[in-house]
């Protein structure tokens, strides 16, 4: 399950955090969210960044 918490401290800053993203499509998905925002102070890095993202391939066969 994918699940972006945001948090707001009583001093007004704002954390974002991702998870059950692979990849960077936590990025993706936080974007609007960060430009909504404002200015990103610093980016910490999970290890789920560093899996790699999966794939669905569906393959078709035709009998000749």
């Amino acid at each position: 399950m994918k699940i972006i918490e945001i948090t707001i401290s009583p001093t007004g800053e704002t954390t974002v955090q991702t998870k059950g993203f692979a990849g960077s499509s936590c990025r993706d998905a936080t974007r609007a969210l960060e430009k909504a925002l404002g200015l990103v102070q610093s980016d910490q890095f999970t290890a789920e960044m560093y899996q790699p993202v999966s794939t669905d391939q569906h393959v078709s066969q035709k009998g000749g």
